[in-house]
Parts: C-alpha cells; sequence; structure tokens
C-alpha cells in the first residue's frame, strides 16, 4: 500500500508539472494558428489589393497614357448614331475614327508581349497584329459579299506600308540625320522585294487572263487559277517563316555597326510596362473590339460613299488602310528618327510582304470555305498600280541607303496613286 501511495503521489507530482507544460503547448499552438489564420487574411487581402492596384495601372497604361486616345469614345458614339439616325456618313467617318487608337494599341500591346517572347517570335507577332486590322475587316466585308472592297482594301495596305509609311520613315529619318546616309541590310530587303514581285505575278496572270478572254472554261478558270496560286503563295509564305526562323536569329541587323550597335542596342531596349498576361488580356480585348467595330464601317462603306460622293475605290485603298496601319507608321517614323532604319524597313516592307503572301492568299481559301468567289483578279489598273509600285520600292533600296530625298519621293508617288484611285472607276461596279 505504501508503495502505491508512493507512486500515486509521484504521479500525481508528475502530472501537476506536466499538464503547466502541456497547457503551454497547447496555448501556443492556438496562437500559432490563430496568427498563421491572420496572417493567410492579411495575405488575401493584400494579394486583392496588389491585383485591384495591377489592374488598375495596367488601365492607366493603355488607356490614358496615349494622347490619340482621345478618339476612344468615337467608336461607342459611331455605334449610337448607327442606331438612332442610320447615317451611313456619320457612322462611317466615326467608327474609322474609332478604329485609329484601337490600331496603335494593338501595336503598342504587341510589343509588350514581345519584350518576353524574344525578337524573333516578337517580329512576328508585330507583323501579325499590325495587320489584324485589315484581316478582320477584310474578313466581314467578305463575309457580306463586298469581294472588291477586300480586294482594294489589301492592295491599299501593301501601298500604303510600301509608300506613305516607308517614304515618311525615310524623310523623318533623313531630316534628323542631316549630315549623313542611314543604312540598312540591303540584303533582307532584296529577299522582300523577291517576295512581293512573286506576288504580283500571283496576281497578275488571273487579271490577264480574264482581260484576254483566253480562258479555258469561262468563269471557272481564273477562280481555279486564283486558290491555287494561293496556295502556292501560302507555302513560299511558310517556308520564307522557316528561314527567317532557323537561319536569322536577328531579322534586320544594322550593317555599320557590328557586335558593339548590337550590345548597345540591347542596352537601349525598354523594360516593359505591363505583364505578359495583361499584354494577352489586352490584345484580346482590343481585337474583339476592332472585330466589333470593323462591322459597322463595312456596312456603312457603300452608304458613306453615296453621301459623300468618294468612289469606293478610294475609301478602300487609300482611307481603309490609313487607319489600319495606323500602328506602323508611327512605329516605323519613330524607329528612322533614332536611326534603327532596319527596324523601319522590317515594319514597312515586311508587313507589306504579310499581306501579300499571307492576307490575300488567306482570303481567297477564306473565301473559298465561306463559299465566296474571292480572286486574285485584281483588274489591270489595280495590278499595274502594285506593280509599279514594288518596282519604284526595289529600286530604292537596291544600294542600302536612304535620305530625306528618297522619302519625299515615295510619298509623293503615294500621293499620284491617292489621285488615281480618286478618279478611278470600278469596272465591276458599272451597272
Amino acid at each position: 500500500m505504501g508503495s502505491l501511495d508512493g507512486r500515486a503521489v509521484i504521479e500525481f507530482e508528475d502530472e501537476s508539472l506536466v499538464s503547466p507544460v502541456a497547457a503551454s503547448i497547447s496555448t501556443n499552438k492556438n496562437s500559432f494558428h490563430e496568427i498563421t489564420h491572420i496572417s493567410a487574411a492579411t495575405s488575401a487581402k493584400s494579394y486583392r489589393q496588389h491585383m485591384r492596384n495591377s489592374v488598375i495601372d495596367s488601365i492607366k497604361i493603355v488607356i490614358f497614357s496615349a494622347k490619340i486616345n482621345i478618339l476612344m469614345p468615337l467608336g461607342p458614339l459611331a455605334i449610337l448614331v448607327d442606331k438612332m439616325s442610320g447615317s451611313h456618313g456619320w457612322v462611317f467617318f466615326l467608327s474609322l475614327l474609332g478604329i485609329i487608337p484601337l490600331a496603335e494599341r494593338l501595336g503598342y500591346a504587341t510589343e509588350q508581349l514581345a519584350c518576353f517572347t524574344g525578337p524573333i517570335v516578337g517580329g512576328l507577332l508585330n507583323a501579325t497584329f499590325g495587320n489584324i486590322t485589315e484581316l478582320i475587316i477584310s474578313i466581314y466585308a467578305l463575309k457580306s459579299g463586298m469581294i472588291r472592297v477586300v480586294q482594294q482594301s489589301l492592295l491599299g495596305s501593301i501601298l500604303s506600308n510600301m509608300l506613305l509609311v516607308l517614304g515618311c520613315a525615310f524623310f523623318s529619318g533623313g531630316i534628323v540625320f542631316y549630315e549623313k546616309e542611314q543604312v540598312f541590310d540591303k540584303a533582307t530587303a532584296s529577299v522582300d522585294s523577291g517576295l512581293l514581285l512573286m506576288a504580283v505575278m500571283g496576281l497578275l496572270f488571273p487579271a490577264v487572263l480574264h482581260s484576254t478572254h483566253t480562258e479555258l472554261h469561262f468563269g471557272k478558270s481564273e477562280l481555279a487559277l486564283s486558290r491555287f496560286s494561293s496556295c502556292i503563295m501560302l507555302v513560299a509564305y511558310a517556308s520564307y517563316l522557316a528561314y527567317q526562323l532557323k537561319r536569322q536569329k536577328n531579322q534586320y541587323i544594322p550593317v555599320d555597326g557590328g557586335e558593339t550597335q548590337t550590345e548597345e542596342g540591347s542596352d537601349d531596349e525598354e523594360a516593359p510596362e505591363i505583364s505578359m498576361w495583361e499584354s494577352i488580356i489586352w490584345l484580346s480585348i482590343l481585337t474583339a473590339w476592332v472585330s466589333f467595330l470593323s462591322e459597322y464601317l463595312v456596312n456603312a462603306i457603300e452608304g458613306a460613299s453615296a453621301s459623300l460622293k468618294i468612289p469606293v475605290a478610294f475609301i478602300s485603298v487609300i482611307l481603309l488602310p490609313i487607319v489600319g496601319n495606323a500602328a506602323e507608321h508611327a512605329g516605323a517614323v519613330m524607329f528612322a528618327m533614332k536611326d534603327k532604319l532596319d527596324i523601319s524597313l522590317g515594319v514597312a516592307i515586311g508587313s507589306s510582304t504579310q499581306i501579300a503572301m499571307f492576307g490575300i492568299p488567306f482570303c481567297v481559301v477564306a473565301g473559298w470555305v465561306m463559299g465566296r468567289p474571292m480572286d486574285l483578279n485584281f483588274q489591270l489598273f489595280e495590278t499595274a498600280t502594285l506593280f509599279i509600285t514594288v518596282l519604284v520600292v526595289a529600286f530604292m533600296v537596291q544600294d542600302g541607303t536612304s535620305n530625306y530625298l528618297k522619302g519625299l519621293m515615295l510619298v509623293l508617288c503615294y500621293l499620284i496613286v491617292a489621285a488615281s484611285f480618286f478618279v478611278h472607276i470600278d469596272p465591276s461596279s458599272i451597272g
């Protein structure tokens, strides 16, 4: 009994010693859970606050940083005017102005995304999204059966890039660097010029076949030839992309800078202002809004032509491409004024090459799928204009140098083209 009582006393003493420690551990454990819960709630709250601030900052950068965005409200105003009055002239004018800042912001978002993808993929993204406005307008016009508007708008995009955009880049760069001639890689420019001549050949044969009435099957051979040539042009453009990705680490490298200029260029690169996912989200939002607004623009073309007494050919070849090329125009001039003429050349001629070798054949194939007889017969007047333009630009870039005089000549050539289409009557619209 004595031993049992002693054991009970010892156990009681042990329990009295252990229970405060256990209580302390339990209290600390509960306090740890409470602190963890509070810190998790604080982290979640701070994360939500950070996300909210990030969204607000992104909106400020994309929407409110550029002065040209003051034209953005004209897009919704065009829709409102269409619903209330149906005035095609005002709807066309307002939607045309409303698309300009969207095209510029598309170029900005693409440049931000290119900072994360590298120079090769970034160059392809710039070329693709730089032309997305023209392609969207063309798809809506093709869906509405306005085949001539599609043809003329794509043709006008090529002419605008090669004459107006490249001319302004040469002119502005030549004025800023008046004491020297700017140089660029003439080998790359020659490759692009060769692709453009191939595109001219693809457009020339259906037009000549139609004009000479030498079709084997009237009304069918021309369309079949156009679809076959379009597939060949798409294969050629895919081969060009493969060559560019595999053989060239950078498509446009300055000729007389070597490694020193490349290192300086890498030091001069600006850090991205928005994140990669923000760039992707903004590209999606802007592309969707351009698509929505393009439908109103296309539907108002014919009515605007009648009310404003402006030929449809002039609207399609001159006005629409100027709006679609707003981003390329600003970017090419900016790079030329920074003595980065190779990039300007890549923006202007590279964009023209993509429209000629991808945009036009893609619309022919898309029309084939949609049941629309879209072909490569751009009529002799338009095809001759494109052929002469490609020759002029090829001669301008063959020596690999530029100055303000060359730029002025290209801009004046574009004014001649614009005046020609203002007095041109589309034969397919007669009757």
